[in-house]
């Protein structure tokens, strides 16, 4: 075993956990551990097994049964239930009935026939891999460093010398069950062995017990990282050509480049994006060697899937501020870059190849500011940046000792339009209403706002939430992120009285996201006083924060919608005191009917330009909301001569139809104007009152 005195990967492993675990509990504690360092292996990538002696469901004889990932999932987060299972004898049985190379995808389907226990997990391409290599535990993971090694001009030679007869050396060749012939022979061959680097592809290994094989991987890990520090040249990527822009001006070119990229990409599919200025990032983005590295692409088929053939690099120039330019050039850079992808899909195309898919870019490369990402959601594009970083690393390592090699271009189409990919993705789940699309909701960590914001987040959409309140706002992300996932909310603390505090909001939603589609403006108060006792501040505030406020959200929320030009939905969240005058109440009331018009004109404007504006009218909802929850509960209470516990039994008994009305039935009228279901409705508004004769709009 090597020496890891001086490793810079920690050993995670506890050996008093790990005695409480049986074998597959084992495999998938080192799999997690595996799992959660991106120096071992990417999101998604590799994969780990285990021959595990078991007992036979049908005949009670003992089997040794293969515990290895199944399809997708990841290696980090997975559970048991991630593993698929199959019987060993008949999985080394296939090699009998194996036709060749030519029929090697037909092997996939029979994986199936040797599955244990009925485990309905998907089996994995490489499950070949792991079965034939001669060893009780086996890992495959996609560590920079190895693949550095592995992605270099003199792969095998430098494999060598790096690790002096430890491991083999296969050249690259797609994963499949020829691969892993050829992977078990050759650790048959060689039993001085303890892994094997596949060309251009990343680091199998092996041992007899579970944590041997997991310090194994690290200490390969660990050589690999160690001896590129020690050999490469410096400085890296042959040193900067363009110094970074300032923080703020990185932050500023990409909220004004990203709604512009996404309007012009998102036209068969709404795209969301990601953008990273990591040191790592800039320091590729900012380099001399940018123009010759980037299109060549990836070299691992895991990066590659995720980030296409090559990504696309805009000519900004931060010491001459060109981003005019940049924007003005856009069409014709995208264009180039479709043509260049629909020439690569023509040359590489075979007579059963899919139907060519999307030939927009994934990674958007920019000197001196760092990368944008777009993908179907804002996980898909976020990992697809993570995988670039990967390759960033790939290629400095590998150009820092030798040459860099990317993936062949017919290699490259091959794994792209794979038919076992492309029947991969046909088994995906139709994509929710809301999907690829990015909501603002200013209110959003109170009642309404909030039950807005799970109603979008349930159809796919990314939500951005907006309040005043910082405590409760990061409550309401939490929730979200659990519910959801870490990319589907993000909070914004925002006074929608402050123009510059607006102007910031949607800046970040920009750089969060990408852009924007849907705008719920929500936030708000409430007041009651007779019009004697009506102090002017109270009076400016109403107006603050329920009209000026609404101008505000909409004003800036229009110039992002402009930007992107493909349209969107502004929801105004109003009250029955839009419509219907209440004594008492003059300053609100005033001031939610300047809503309703304020809409009117919007949707006028917003018309030419397919930006809806509507608008939804709710009474009475008192549960979970921040302004029914102090003096104005108490002032109505007081008005209708009740206690604050028999308020919300008064509006229910009021309305026609006897019924009390929920936030989440505001936010179900809210979803329907922000989806495709009122695509033809605009300038409308929409009571969610219960029923009140008064409000009736005419």
């Amino acid at each position: 075993m090597p020496d890891r005195a001086a490793t810079q990967l920690p050993n995670l492993w506890d050996d008093a956990h790990a005695a409480k675990l049986d074998e597959p509990g084992l495999l998938l504690y080192r799999s997690n551990l595996l799992g959660s360092d991106l120096r071992i292996t990417n999101f998604g990538g590799g994969n780990t097994s285990a021959k595990v002696a078991s007992l036979d469901p049908l005949d009670k004889k003992p089997a040794t049964v293969l515990w290895v990932k199944g399809s997708g999932g990841d290696i980090g987060s997975m559970k048991l239930d991630g593993f698929s299972t199959l019987y060993l004898d008949k999985l080394l049985g296939l090699k009998a009935i194996y036709r060749g190379i030519a029929h090697e995808d037909e092997m996939v389907a029979l994986f199936n026939h040797c599955t244990f226990n009925l485990n309905p997990r998907a089996t994995s391409i490489d499950t070949s891999l792991h079965a034939f290599v001669p060893h009780v535990h086996v890992d495959h993971v996609h560590a920079d460093a190895v693949i550095a090694i592995a992605a270099s001009a003199n792969a095998e030679e430098l494999t060598k010398r790096v690790f002096g007869g430890k491991l083999g050396f296969l050249p690259w060749q797609r994963p499949g069950f020829d691969l892993g012939l050829k992977l078990g022979e050759m650790a048959t061959k060689h039993p001085e062995y303890i892994g094997v680097v596949l060309g251009g592809h990343g680091l199998f290994t092996w041992a007899a017990t579970s944590k041997a094989s997991y310090e194994t991987t690290l200490s390969i890990i660990d050589e690999a990282a160690a001896w590129l520090a020690a050999n490469a040249k410096q400085p890296p990527f042959e040193g900067e050509r363009v110094a970074a822009a300032s923080r703020a001006k990185r932050r500023e070119v990409a909220a004004r480049l990203m709604p512009l990229i996404r309007g012009k990409i998102s036209g068969g599919e709404r795209k969301v994006g990601h953008f990273t200025d990591a040191p790592v990032v800039l320091e590729f983005v900012n380099s001399k060697a940018l123009a010759a590295l980037a299109p060549l692409g990836t070299s691992c088929p895991d990066h590659f899937l995720r980030t296409k053939i090559r990504p696309l690099t805009l000519d900004y120039d931060p010491a001459a501020d060109n981003l005019e330019a940049v924007a003005a050039s856009l069409d014709e850079r995208l264009a180039a870059y479709r043509a260049d992808y629909a020439g690569y899909y023509q040359r590489c195309k075979k007579p059963n190849s899919p139907a060519m898919r999307d030939p927009n870019a994934v990674i958007y490369l920019v000197p001196g500011v760092g990368m944008f990402s777009f993908a179907k959601d804002k996980a898909t594009a976020r990992v697809a940046a993570e995988f670039y970083v990967n390759a960033i690393n790939v290629m400095r390592g590998a150009s820092g000792v030798s040459t860099y090699v990317g993936l062949p271009e017919q290699e490259a189409f091959d794994i792209e339009y794979w038919l076992l990919e492309e029947a991969k993705l046909q088994r995906m789940p139709k994509a929710k209403s809301l999907a690829g699309r990015i909501a603002y909701i200013t209110g959003g960590a109170g009642g309404i706002g909030f039950a807005t914001a799970l109603r979008l987040l349930e159809e796919g959409a990314c939500v951005v939430l907006a309040d005043i309140d910082e405590k409760a706002l990061e409550e309401r992300v939490g929730v979200a992120a659990k519910r959801f996932g870490k990319d589907a909310a993000v909070g914004v603390k925002l006074d929608v009285t402050n123009e510059s505090a607006v102007i910031a909001s949607l800046t970040e939603c920009a750089l969060a996201y990408g852009g924007v589609d849907i705008v719920v403006s929500n936030a708000g108060i409430a007041s009651a006083a007779a019009i004697e006792d009506t102090s002017l501040a109270l009076w400016l505030k109403n107006m603050d924060i329920l009209a000026t406020g609404y101008f505000l959200v909409a004003r800036e929320a229009f110039r992002l919608l402009l930007r992107q030009n493909f349209g969107g939905s502004v929801i105004f969240v109003a009250s029955k005191n839009g419509l219907v005058a209440s004594p008492g109440a003059s300053a609100y009331c005033a001031a939610k009917a300047s809503e309703i018009h304020l809409a009117r004109c919007l949707a006028l404007e917003g018309a030419p330009h397919g930006v809806r504006v509507n608008t939804v009218n709710p009474d009475a909802v008192l549960r979970g909301s921040k302004i029914w929850a102090g003096e104005w509960r108490e002032q109505r209470a007081a008005s209708n001569r009740v206690s604050e516990d028999e308020l919300e039994e008064v509006y229910r008994k009021r309305s026609m139809l006897k019924l009390s009305v929920l936030p989440e039935d505001v936010a179900e009228a809210i979803y329907f104007f922000a989806s495709d279901l009122s695509a033809k409705s605009t300038g409308n508004v929409l009571n969610v009152d219960a029923g009140n004769a008064q409000a009736f709009p005419r």
